[in-house]
């Protein structure tokens, strides 16, 4: 097991991990908006007191703030950073107010469809240069402790489907028992030409990385032969990293409904804390490690920032959609209060996520 790297790498870890996804995000917003003619009064990386600006001839003002946790672009005819309408401000075609619902859409949209695009960047790169796992989904052996087993299923059982999904290759066992420690599934797998069925719990394993840090997870207790390494052309290696991205995202819809449903604990949620430790230990192990985490971490901003939350981008997308079905914009004081709720939702999700955080430090015993 590899010690924890120090607290100082846990900030530069951080600060190389978000600094450059959160300009990436808002260099999204606003090239789109630009591109559109919608004037830029500010961006900037971070929030609160200004560490750092300088206004361009355009009349932006680029800036480093004091909190590193994120960014802004304020648009002209905004009121304030979270992009609410100033109802003052001058009817402007260069303002952002002015322009059409898709063209707004567009723009807001923009953010964390490159932070998507990272993602895809990234896993893209890493498929053309490394190829694809391919292993066949025949039972090879099974774990000391294996519920697959248990139930009576036998070395060479070809695993066929689980709960009617296709499984193809024995990579798609993973995202059928994962993230649902416990639940009841039906296997079906062909043994000597037949096929059979049966009914499984899956496995609960609380699992340990080298650094300490524990994840639950589902296991079925079953391992494949040995993998092959197929390579892979430019087109394949984007559609694979498409369905990489997207596999990621169904997983943390699944784990987001799980905490809901209560079979999550939601001391599973991590927060900038976390994320900080977890970016100093990738940065230790190596770049292409702490690149690996920087796609996870782009595609959780995407997710987040189009969870349909008023003061998120996805807020933003569901006043549009309102405003589409509506045939007007939802009133002044309508968005007031609902952009007061979802500042207070935001703030007390920090809150949660930042107490789980400084619980699972080892300063706490855990």
């Amino acid at each position: 097991m590899f010690e924890s790297p120090p607290f100082w790498m846990w900030i530069v870890g951080f600060l190389l991990l978000l600094g450059p996804l959160v300009t990436l995000h808002e260099l999204g917003h606003y090239l789109v908006g630009r591109w559109f003619g919608v004037k830029a009064e500010a961006f900037s990386i971070g929030f609160g007191k200004e560490l750092w600006g300088r206004t361009d001839r355009r009349g932006t003002r680029w800036k480093l703030a004091a909190i590193p946790l994120g960014g802004y672009v304020q648009f002209k005819g905004d009121m304030n950073p979270a992009s609410i309408p100033d109802p003052d401000a001058p009817a402007e075609s260069d303002t952002f107010q002015s322009k059409s619902l898709w063209q707004r859409a567009l723009i807001v949209f923009a953010g964390p469809a490159t932070n998507l695009l990272i993602t895809v960047a990234i896993f893209a790169s890493f498929n053309l240069a490394y190829g694809k796992y391919e292993a066949n989904n025949a039972i090879d052996s099974f774990a000391e402790e294996s519920v697959a087993q248990e139930a009576g299923m036998e070395v060479g059982d070809r695993i066929v489907s689980i709960d009617g999904y296709v499984i193809e290759d024995f990579a798609d066992i993973g995202p059928r028992v994962l993230m649902y420690p416990g639940k009841e599934i039906e296997i079906t797998f062909v043994r000597d030409g037949r096929e059979q069925s049966l009914p499984i719990a899956i496995g609960e394993s609380i699992e340990t990385d080298q650094f300490g840090n524990e994840s639950r997870v589902g296991r079925l207790g079953v391992y494949s032969g040995a993998p092959q390494v197929v390579s892979v052309g430019p087109v394949e290696s984007v559609t694979l990293a498409f369905e990489q991205s997207w596999g990621l995202v169904k997983m943390m819809v699944t784990g987001i409904a799980q905490i809901f449903t209560g079979d999550r604990s939601l001391q599973e949620l991590g927060g900038p804390i976390k994320i900080a430790k977890y970016s100093g230990e990738q940065l230790s192990l190596g770049p292409q490690a702490f690149v690996s985490f920087a796609a996870l971490i782009s595609i959780n901003l995407a997710f987040i920032n189009l969870l349909p939350i008023p003061a998120l981008d996805g807020g933003h997308l569901a006043f549009y959609a309102a405003e589409a079905i509506r045939r007007k914009p939802v009133s002044a004081r309508g968005m007031e209060w609902a952009y007061r709720t979802g500042v207070a939702l935001v703030l007390m999700l920090m809150v949660v996520v930042t107490v789980n955080d400084l619980i699972s430090l080892p300063l706490f015993g855990s």
